[in-house]
């Protein structure tokens, strides 16, 4: 085959591996739904090229209100990849102890909410304490890792514990170990990874199934729809609509901020 091929192949073989997880798929969005209809958010976090996960759940078209996509440009800014703001300070302080405890001092988490936090190694610092301060605060964690390169790697926390070891359910990625799909004759490196196609592929049907869950309810979400399906002025409402619940959400994860209130929030 090709190298095109070949990677063509892999990634069929990524929907295959992802689709043998429908059980902990559905666990997922019940947890994930259960927080939308108490009015709360589900939190969404990951480091470096995690990010792409991240913003593939909320805002893009097909997707609703209900998620908290936690970004970090400090951590994920990669394009100007060397100079101020280059990769070598995110890859840096995504092994920083303590950042993840700052990052989550700006809300007012409470046990309704839920969390998933996406690392393909599950082994930076960074990811693996915002699993662990969820949990602390009472917040359920999903974490998305590539479970093959995840037991391979080694922790980057001194005591070696990983994102697995702080998460109540744990979906896979698919991806292989090193990520990296593909071994061209004469190159003694492979190319072209595999974390981001089946880490996709894994957040649309967790964000599948938490429409339907959402509909049954009686409350079907607010999804952001081209008008070439649902006409321009629909579509705007959509946007609007979708927009204005996504502040009001946010509103309570700020409402009570601080240590005088404790954790959990309204």
């Amino acid at each position: 085959m090709t190298p095109a091929e070949t990677y063509f192949a892999r990634a069929r073989a990524l929907l295959d591996r992802t689709a043998q997880q429908l059980d902990s798929v559905a666990q997922a969005a019940d947890w994930f739904a259960a927080t939308i209809l108490a009015g709360r958010m589900v939190h969404v976090f990951g480091s470096g090229h995690s990010r792409i996960m991240v913003e593939e759940m909320w805002p893009r078209y097909g997707s609703f209100p209900g998620f908290n996509p936690i970004v970090e440009l400090s951590l994920s800014f990669h394009n100007l990849v060397v100079g101020a703001n280059g990769q070598r300070q995110a890859m840096f302080l995504e092994n920083v102890p303590g950042l993840a405890e700052r990052i989550l001092r700006n809300y007012a988490l409470d046990p309704r909410d839920t969390a998933l936090v996406i690392s393909s190694s599950g082994c930076n610092v960074v990811p693996i304490e915002m699993a662990e301060q969820f949990r602390r605060r009472g917040v359920r964690v999903v974490a998305l890792v590539s479970q093959a390169h995840a037991a391979a790697s080694t922790s980057r926390r001194s005591d070696g514990r990983k994102l697995t070891d702080f998460a109540d359910l744990v979906l896979d990625t698919g991806a292989p170990i090193g990520d990296a799909m593909v071994t061209i004759d004469g190159l003694d490196t492979p190319v072209s990874p595999g974390s981001t196609v089946g880490g996709c592929l894994v957040v649309n049907a967790l964000k599948a199934e938490v429409a339907a869950r959402l509909t049954a309810a009686g409350h079907p979400p607010k999804v952001l729809t081209a008008g070439v399906i649902v006409g321009s002025a629909r579509a705007n409402s959509l946007f609007e609509s979708a927009y204005d619940e996504h502040a009001h959400r946010l509103a309570r994860l700020y409402a009570t901020v601080g240590p005088e209130q404790g954790s959990s929030g309204s």
